[in-house]
């Protein structure tokens, strides 16, 4: 069991294993990339490599600093337990007073968004400045063994202000620490946090390596193997989670939106179909984009001609060819950048139905 065990992006597991190897560890790192691929475990993997007391650039998994590291890996449960004893009723001020730390090692931390409640959890859960400043004090101190390690997992959800907070122990860095922030994008942090970190994104992974995780972690069966494969789009997180009937489902009901909006007729049932997606809450807004962002994807290549596209939604390939001779390049831009600014909204809280409404009307008139 070691780093080498981690599938896909080995250039990213090589930079990182050189480091320690050099013992010129950075004092921030920023993973970014498609939810998923594995950026939080491998921020736990180096944790393990960092601290392990036997090994220098990769973690044995049998000595006891190994093993307690190991212990973030699933962190759903250590979130429960410290929700539990934070207490249901918790106010704002005790949630900063208690920030939700996992720390399962006294050298390693994973600071997540705070959800702050078991039974009935915020819509959106932030990184606090409870937290970071939790972060912030810990940072300074002197490991237990040769350096701490501290995961800031949905770097993305800080708000300015306490990304400010964040921002001060970057520019005075501590000499025997790792900050590792875990976001979607450079663009969705601070331009200041980014430039003083050391960037890696993640690829999303080869199809045939998400079928051979999904085969060696799960309980899949051939073609159901193939087809979460497909919609995964090369996040075998996501495949691993996914029910294949209603993600096969979205990505049928999101094609069929772009394809009214595209033929500029029957608004009725063009904002029937948004309403109901609205109506969808066991799928983020965010993620309810990404759908999009995908068929808008294949959309691209398919107007534009390509050869041999390589298209992220193979099951719908014969509906997407049609989609694309009623469109063009210029139609499919318009929609990418109408769901851009659908993007930037949902971090105002923007009403997830009027935006998808004013998103198909615009296309419809502009169709």
């Amino acid at each position: 069991m070691g780093l080498s065990d981690f599938v896909g992006n080995e250039r990213i597991v090589n930079a990182l294993r050189g480091a320690l190897r050099a013992e010129r560890v950075p004092h921030a790192l920023l993973f970014t990339g498609p939810s998923g691929v594995g950026k939080y475990t491998l921020a736990r993997m180096f944790a393990q490599a960092a601290t392990c007391e036997r090994m220098k650039d990769d973690f044995c998994g049998e000595c006891d600093t190994c093993k307690r590291v190991a212990l973030l890996a699933d962190p759903t449960s250590l979130v429960r337990e410290g929700l539990a004893e934070r207490g249901e009723s918790a106010d704002a001020a005790m949630v900063e007073r208690t920030p939700l730390i996992l720390q399962t090692h006294p050298d390693v931390w994973a600071v997540v968004p705070d959800p702050v409640r078991l039974k009935t959890p915020v819509v959106r859960p932030m990184l606090r400045v409870g937290q970071i400043r939790a972060v912030q004090r810990a940072a300074y101190f002197q490991p237990m063994g040769r350096r701490r390690v501290f995961i800031l997992d949905g770097a993305d959800t800080m708000r300015w202000d306490v990304a400010n907070v964040f921002l001060k122990i970057l520019e005075e860095p501590p000499a025997s620490a790792t900050l590792i922030l875990i976001a979607p994008s450079p663009y969705s942090l601070l331009p200041t946090i980014v430039s003083r970190c050391m960037q890696f994104h993640f690829a999303p992974l080869p199809q045939a390596d998400v079928e051979r995780i999904l085969k060696e972690k799960t309980d899949r069966k051939g073609a159901e193997i193939t087809l979460a494969a497909q919609l995964a789009e090369g996040s075998p997180g996501l495949a691993m989670e996914m029910d294949v009937e209603l993600t096969a489902q979205r990505r049928k009901d999101a094609l069929r939106i772009l394809t009214r909006a595209a033929q500029g007729q029957g608004f009725a049932q063009l904002f029937a179909d948004t309403a109901a997606m609205a109506k969808d809450r066991e799928t983020t807004f965010e993620r309810q984009l990404e759908i999009f962002y995908g068929l808008l994807t294949d959309l691209l290549e398919l107007s534009a001609k390509i050869k041999n596209p390589m298209l992220r939604n193979k099951p719908l390939a014969k509906e997407l060819e049609a989609l694309s001779k009623i469109v063009d390049a210029a139609w499919v831009m318009r929609a990418i950048a109408g769901v851009d600014e659908l993007h930037a909204g949902a971090r105002r809280n923007l009403n997830r139905q009027l935006g998808l409404d004013a998103l198909a009307a615009s296309l419809a008139m502009n169709g």
